[in-house]
């Protein structure tokens, strides 16, 4: 009975977000799809509750390169680029904020965590050049599968399967599988194996 009304529910969504993903293909055909999808993010991002994740989960579907239906993404969250891959089973917390990103199965991902497009998504090299004008260098980063990352993390480089992040730490590179990495910047504590 809990799926067929979680089956309910997200079909109901799926259908109230259609004018909202219209919207985002106009606005991606007078802009960018990336610019598009940054605002209607923010839209999305209001709405309260299990309704609201429905919601947002049924126009990322849609939206983004993909996102499994079986995921729950939670108010305040905002996406920054569409070509973004979200598995099944991942819980995406309050707040978050994600780019260019693969995010793999049953990743849990805490509040207030930042999934930057890499480390170089903005260039700063040139002094004569102020650095909102320079080119970057977006990277996807990837989450590996049954990864939990922590409250409040930086995350800029690729996270290993079965990893988790403590809460407040900033990885700036990759480690090995099955670590529990911690710190700014972030170091291995020990293994989970």
């Amino acid at each position: 009975m809990k799926n067929l009304i979680k089956r309910a529910g997200q079909i109901l969504a799926g259908l109230s977000i259609l004018p909202l993903y219209l919207s985002h293909l106009i606005a991606s055909r007078l802009k960018t799809p990336d610019d598009s999808l940054v605002g209607h993010s923010h839209l999305l991002a209001l709405i309260p509750g299990r309704l609201g994740s429905y919601t947002r989960v049924a126009f990322y579907h849609r939206a983004l390169a993909h996102c499994d239906l079986n995921t729950c993404i939670e108010f305040g969250c905002l996406f920054s680029k569409s070509d973004t891959s979200i598995g099944k089973n991942v819980y995406i917390g309050p707040y978050s904020q994600i780019g260019l990103a693969t995010i793999e199965d049953n990743v849990l991902i805490g509040p207030s965590v930042l999934l930057l497009s890499g480390s170089r998504a903005h260039g700063f090299d040139k002094l004569d050049l102020p650095i909102r004008e320079q080119p970057g260098n977006t990277q996807r980063v990837s989450v590996g599968t049954d990864s939990w990352i922590g409250a409040g993390a930086i995350i800029m480089a690729n996270i290993a399967p079965q990893t988790i992040v403590g809460a407040g730490s900033v990885v700036t590179k990759p480690f090995a599988p099955q670590m529990i990495v911690a710190g700014n910047p972030a170091r291995p504590i020990r293994s989970r194996s």
